[in-house]
């Protein structure tokens, strides 16, 4: 999978967890509080939703090396690689995984996208 191809692949990723953390804390908020200014920040009593609010931060903390490290193999002409399509695949894994709560396989996913930015790094070099 090309790096184009998985940078775009990414950002529909994103759109899916952000999706998916509205529509559990809109289950649980409801819509009064999700219009609101939300100058009183309330902490998700459920599962699925602190969940979900968790995948999306551990998501687009991870996004940004990911994004940055992409675009730079784009930019320099050394594509091809297979950091990007490792790191994209895991984190298409570990989102379903992380709402199902199944710790070790989560943990093991987040790991192999670790594993596939440092092979775009060392890509990069």
């Amino acid at each position: 999978m090309s790096e184009l191809i998985c940078l775009q692949i990414a950002m529909a990723l994103w759109l899916a967890h952000v999706l998916v953390q509205v529509l559990v804390a809109r289950s649980e908020f409801g819509d009064d509080y999700l219009f609101s200014s939300r100058d009183e920040q309330k902490q998700p009593k459920g599962t699925v939703c602190g969940r979900a609010s968790r995948a999306l931060e551990n998501y687009v903390q991870n996004l940004v090396p990911f994004v940055a490290l992409d675009l730079a193999l784009i930019a320099v002409g050394n594509v091809g690689g297979m950091g990007a399509t490792i790191w994209i695949i895991a984190r298409i894994l570990y989102f379903p995984a992380y709402l199902a709560g199944v710790k070790f396989l989560r943990t093991g996913l987040w790991l192999i996208s670790i594993a596939g930015l440092i092979m775009m790094f060392v890509q990069l070099m």
